[in-house]
């Protein structure tokens, strides 16, 4: 391998500009995936400049899906881009916001560590900012990269940018590369591109004492050989480091290619003196054969109160896509709106998908609607799969249009249901705060010999991340079995029901866990895996 473990750790910075959401998580995860390929041992962190002490007491609407991690973090969705391009391991230490930075700046001087000194931003929130980025900088990590959430300028990043300046005099300039990701747009009115905003973003930030060694360009027009000249020279930058990132009409999967036609992955190794393999991406060419050559084409329905917003399911839809490859097809995700269904009907909405999911959530808002929908793929046989609220919503279903148990609900959402199916796990009836206190992270399960989990898993334990309050009620098991519900997987020692399927059912799993976390497109989750291929049988 290419890879010197003794050589000091390298640091890259991801930072942004012009304008929020031009992509810096999967940017900085497509350098990760490059870097590896080249032999390189890779580390990712994410700085977000918000308060909240994590991401998961925010709204989906605002922030997108909460993304878990198996130590049970509960992190910005960009670690999912993270994890799906690369394998670089992540933990609590790879996500930090502006509110767990004063948090533990806070705590210190209550415990006296500043012994009476004023506490302030330069230098105690810049160093503890420097104390999370050093942590990933262990021995036989070759590059961190750290993306540094919001945009220049933001009166809340400032912190941020000032401390991974001061971090480059820590550990030699030589050791730091600073990447900015920028928009170059094109405007109509005039038929050009228009480099501006990009040496207003860059002037931003070096007049904080921040060069930038590389610029990578988001555009929907491909920059002339003026353009990238032009902004070379304003930007103070050499010309092969002006670095194109077109849009992607096809698949965010390209990204990486597009960097590697630019030559970046090349200029971040000679730039920081990395010593590394070749590049062998074959693994990423056979993905895009796939992806570019289907064999089938399939539709899959989608039912959730979040269903507008795709940023509040994507690991959800990018699982499907990865399944997609590896069934090598082509799908047709709709998302459909749980409350639409209760004013409008399952047949309306639902005729015609080859497959139905149901994914997790909270709150009551929809859940008729998801209870519907479950119940039109059960009993057409349409190949089902349900998601922690989707599982606890197919057991509501079941219990009242199968067990007959009238009235049956989640004590979550009815405190006088006749019938709890769904109730608060015991670790939970003392927790008060909401912050970080579900069952959260990786458990392990084991699976019943002979069900659909098992067989796509092809193992009997598996382990999976968590994020429930609420689980399956074991007073109803029996009368549940009894009525043809499988009890397809438990925890370890029984007592609490992880996966049920459907024994008279073509393909009907839902399980309490997120497999979605998991997924990779070079590695499809072996439960959505399974649920596509059903699908296609179906629509065969």
């Amino acid at each position: 391998m290419g890879k010197n473990t003794t050589a000091m750790t390298k640091h890259i910075f991801v930072t942004g500009g012009v304008v929020s959401s031009l992509g810096k998580g999967l940017t900085s995860a497509s350098i990760g995936m490059l870097l590896e390929h080249r032999g390189l041992s890779v580390r990712m962190q994410k700085l977000d400049p918000y308060i909240n002490v994590d991401p998961g007491t925010m709204s989906p609407y605002q922030h997108g899906e909460v993304y878990v991690l198996d130590d049970g973090s509960e992190t910005d969705l960009d670690l999912g881009h993270y994890e799906r391009f690369t394998n670089s391991p992540l933990t609590r230490d790879s996500n930090y916001t502006t509110g767990q930075i004063y948090q533990s700046v806070i705590n210190k001087e209550r415990r006296g560590e500043f012994l009476g000194k004023t506490v302030q931003v330069i230098p105690h929130i810049t160093n503890e900012i420097k104390s999370v980025i050093a942590k990933l900088a262990e021995p036989g990590v070759n590059v961190v990269i750290t993306e540094i959430g919001g945009t220049a300028g933001d009166i809340e990043s400032q912190p941020f940018l000032e401390a991974i300046r001061q971090f480059a005099l820590d550990v030699g300039k030589e050791n730091c590369l600073y990447i900015h990701l920028t928009l170059v747009p094109y405007l109509k009115a005039a038929s050009e591109l228009k480099t501006k905003p990009t040496q207003h973003s860059v002037g931003q930030l070096r007049g904080i004492g921040i060069q930038p060694d590389v610029l990578i360009c988001r555009t929907e027009r491909s920059l002339s050989q003026d353009d990238r000249q032009k902004i070379a020279l304003f930007c103070n930058v050499p010309l092969r480091a002006v670095i194109e990132e077109k849009d992607k009409d096809f698949s965010i999967y390209e990204v990486p290619f597009s960097l590697v036609e630019n030559g970046l992955d090349q200029l971040i190794v000679d730039q920081l003196k990395l010593h590394a393999d070749p590049l062998d991406i074959d693994d990423w060419h056979e993905l895009m054969r796939r992806l570019r050559n289907p064999e089938h084409e399939i539709s899959i329905a989608v039912v959730g109160k979040y269903a507008e917003h795709r940023d509040a399911y994507k690991s959800i839809y990018e699982a499907i896509d990865h399944a997609g490859i590896a069934n090598r097809t082509q799908i047709r995700i709709q998302p459909i709106q749980s409350e639409q269904i209760e004013q409008e009907g399952a047949q309306r909405l639902l005729a015609g998908y080859d497959g139905i999911l149901v994914p997790g959530g909270f709150g009551e808002r929809g859940i008729e609607g998801k209870v519907q929908a479950i119940e039109y793929a059960r009993v057409r046989g349409i190949p089902f799969l349900g998601i922690c609220l989707g599982m606890q919503c197919a057991v509501i279903e079941f219990a009242r249009n199968v067990v007959g148990l009238a009235g049956a609900h989640s004590s979550e959402f009815d405190k006088n249901t006749p019938h709890p199916v769904i109730c608060l796990l015991d670790e939970q009836k003392s927790v008060v705060d909401k912050g970080g206190t579900m069952r959260l992270g990786a458990q392990t399960a084991k699976l019943t010999a002979g069900t659909h989990a098992h067989e796509c898993y092809g193992r009997d334990t598996i382990t999976e991340r968590h994020r429930h309050r609420y689980e399956f009620n074991n007073v109803y098991r029996q009368q549940f079995e009894a009525n043809g519900l499988v009890i397809a997987g438990t925890n370890i020692d029984g007592s609490l029901v992880e996966v049920v399927e459907l024994a008279d059912h073509p393909w009907f799993v839902a399980v309490q866990f997120h497999p979605e976390f998991k997924s990779k497109p070079t590695l499809a989750q072996p439960l959505f895996a399974g649920f596509v291929e059903a699908a296609v049988v179906r629509h065969m």
